[in-house]
């Protein structure tokens, strides 16, 4: 008897097969298509819209784009392109129109004759939009006439109808998104209009306009125009604008290499981070790939030459007694890439990073060819690059030398332990907690109130080193950076390897606590001691430690 019921209950068949059709995939995974269905998502949803009309623009055939939050938080989405077509698609028997609405995988941008280039390539943008949306209107503006059709949850209500006459021409999209799927369904404005401004500056020429109908408190409402004249080299200089020019020139490239159009700018700050955004298609590839790789190693072989090349230069190496490192290369260098190819292959639907192998040579071949016509053209900016590029090689061995003066002490043996720490008698780290107290006075304090069996109390004197401003290095030179990293029992840079990665494997608290005075000051203090946390161990903060 337990037998049988065993099998019926768990058999196996072909009735087990599901098939979901049409749009019912999208709704069952949409992670799938738009990445999450948090914030990120949801705001994903207009950049699929606002990207169908950008590839539009990059045809040649719009120059405006207006984008609205209107006041019941839906979107409209209204370009002055072609307008999607509308007449009867001979083997799906229903119009384009529909077909590119509802059904996945379809679109003109497989072919590669109506869109040379494109950011959707998978056909499954607006469809997805549709399929998410408990709302959609599609209107077409086209021959004179205005063509209609409206969606539920991807389905269409009727048939493709003519609604009116215009003289206007494109497509004009407006959705509602569904909040059974949306865990957030309110739309921000920051996050769209950076997208705006970032499209803008991808895209020199074309005016995108966003309006936000929603009043604020006191009932007024925004509107922004987006428009570039000069594209990515007003780009570079927007994302630099906070940080002081090591010289005000931007090197600037536009070239085609193996039918790859490369638009390249790039500027040099005092900073020593890297900041390099790179975009296919204008779509941002925020893990890189091929082409970011490629742009390394033109940056890299190319410097590396012209510094060997030049007797005074590789004299002034020798002399510094350094052996120059790739990333030594990049310190405070700032660049956008942007690239189009035909058929990119991109690793998932979010399109994050790019795998096509023939772009890194051509990426590394226009980058190397327009870098060392710069340097020879500017001997003086030259000269400025590879000063701080030696700089950043000494300093590089210099913060080696101070980790490993900071690891001898090894946090385990106790002996590492800074003095002023008056530690907790429980060894379990999800239970411990540190507190960063300012000022011994208040530490004396903080120690008499606290629990000794699983609170501990380190008192910070002063401020700390400010390290946003201080070369990566000069952290380990002070002793209040130092005394933190101790007490936590971080390690840089294991086992003999140069990183700059914190490694928190034996992280002694799992609850960290600044405790400062309420005034300007104690503000002052927790600004520099959360910096300090996010540029040297940012793994605190993103594990909730």
């Amino acid at each position: 008897m337990s037998e049988e019921i065993k099998n019926t209950s768990t058999e196996y068949s072909a009735d087990s097969i599901q098939v979901l059709e049409g749009l019912e995939a999208v709704r069952k995974r949409p992670s799938m298509y738009i990445g999450d269905t948090s914030e990120k998502g949801l705001h994903h949803l207009v950049y699929e819209v606002v990207d169908n009309s950008i590839d539009e623009a990059m045809a040649g055939y719009c120059t405006d784009i207006e984008v609205t939050i209107n006041e019941d938080n839906s979107i409209t989405v209204e370009d002055n392109g072609r307008g999607i077509p509308v007449d009867m698609h001979e083997k799906l028997h229903k119009s384009a129109l529909e077909v590119v609405m509802t059904v996945l995988h379809a679109g003109g941008k497989f072919d590669k004759g109506s869109y040379k280039v494109s950011g959707g390539l998978h056909g499954v943008g607006v469809s997805c939009v549709n399929a998410l949306s408990t709302h959609m209107l599609s209107q077409v503006f086209r021959g004179g006439k205005i063509y209609q059709q409206e969606y539920e949850k991807g389905k269409p209500l009727y048939p493709v109808k003519v609604v009116g006459e215009t003289n206007k021409r494109g497509t004009r999209q407006q959705f509602w998104p569904d909040p059974t799927i949306f865990t957030h369904t309110v739309y921000k404005w920051d996050i769209i209009a950076n997208r705006m401004r970032e499209l803008a500056f991808l895209n020199a020429g074309i005016k995108i306009t966003l309006r936000d109908l929603r009043p604020d408190e006191e009932g007024k409402t925004k509107e922004q125009v987006f428009h570039a004249k000069d594209g990515l080299k007003e780009f570079v200089r927007y994302v630099d604008r906070h940080r002081t020019h090591l010289f005000d020139d931007v090197i600037y490239l536009k070239t085609e290499k193996q039918g790859i159009p490369i638009e390249i700018a790039v500027m040099y700050n005092t900073d020593y981070s890297e900041n390099i955004h790179s975009y296919v298609n204008n779509i941002n590839t925020i893990e890189g790939g091929t082409h970011l790789t490629g742009f390394r190693m033109a940056l890299t072989r190319t410097l590396k030459a012209y510094a060997e090349a030049d007797p005074t230069i590789s004299k002034q190496i020798e002399k510094a007694k350094v052996e120059i490192a790739p990333e030594d290369f990049r310190e405070g260098l700032t660049a956008v890439i942007s690239i189009k190819v035909a058929e990119p292959q991109f690793e998932g639907q979010t399109k994050t990073k790019l795998g096509n192998n023939e772009v890194m040579g051509a990426v590394d071949q226009a980058v190397g060819e327009a870098l060392t016509y710069y340097l020879e053209e500017h001997p003086k900016e030259a000269k400025l690059i590879v000063d701080k590029v030696i700089l950043a090689a000494q300093a590089r061995i210099a913060a080696r030398k101070a980790r490993e003066s900071v690891q001898r002490k090894s946090p385990m043996s106790g002996g590492g332990m800074p003095g002023k720490l008056a530690d907790c008698s429980s060894k379990d780290p999800e239970e411990c907690e540190l507190f960063l107290v300012e000022g011994d006075s208040a530490g004396g304090s903080a120690k008499q109130g606290r629990n000794r069996a699983f609170q501990a109390i380190l008192p910070l004197r002063g401020k700390i080193l400010n390290v946003e401003k201080a070369m990566w290095h000069k952290a380990f030179e002070s002793d209040e950076v130092n005394n933190i990293i101790q007490a936590l029992g971080i390690r840089f840079g294991v086992d003999g390897e140069d990183s700059k990665e914190a490694n928190i494997d034996k992280l002694r608290y799992k609850k960290i606590i600044i405790m400062t005075d309420a005034d300007v000051d104690g503000s002052h203090i927790d600004t520099l001691i959360m910096t300090f946390f996010f540029r040297y161990m940012p793994q605190i903060i993103q594990n909730g430690y």
